[in-house]
């Protein structure tokens, strides 16, 4: 398990390391007010993120057993079980952070998400600031994700 905290000292990353393709290996969500933990995208979440050299982030993550939706119902509960945003990106020491430009959640369009990062290798462990979590209908929560480089 990686903590991170809000205030701690920078840690000088190599930005170049970033760069690449990262499969999704965990993804949880922690609850500000009580510190549940919710696996909101299943325990074998699917989905990829791609940092690329030029500056353009995109993320893609779904819960696994997803099943086409048939009805209103279920189509909300889609948009309840992925995560899907992109934009441009700049790191700053331990962290990196995305101007928005499109995502699944319209809230997020035109937002600053900052991203704290810990390399170790091809892992790639992230965890996201406190905010109101769609996912979690809208109460203070962060999220905390486990990737490795896609070969």
């Amino acid at each position: 398990m990686v903590c991170f905290g809000i205030a701690r000292p920078a840690i000088a990353e190599d930005p170049a390391k970033l760069i690449g393709i990262w499969k999704v290996i965990s993804s949880e969500i922690e609850l500000q007010d009580t510190g549940e933990r919710i696996y909101t995208l299943g325990k074998n979440p699917i989905g990829y993120l791609i940092l690329t050299p030029e500056g353009r982030m995109m993320a893609f993550l779904e819960k696994d057993g997803r099943t086409p939706p048939k009805t209103d119902q279920e189509r909300a509960a889609a948009f309840q079980s992925m995560v899907a945003y992109t934009g441009t990106y700049r790191v700053e020491g331990d962290k990196w952070i995305t101007k928005v430009d499109a995502s699944w959640n319209p809230v997020w369009r035109g937002t600053d998400q900052m991203r704290y990062f810990k390399l170790e290798g091809d892992k790639l462990s992230v965890v996201t600031m406190w905010q109101p979590n769609p996912l979690v209908n809208g109460k203070m929560a962060r999220a905390i994700l486990s990737w490795e480089r896609a070969k």
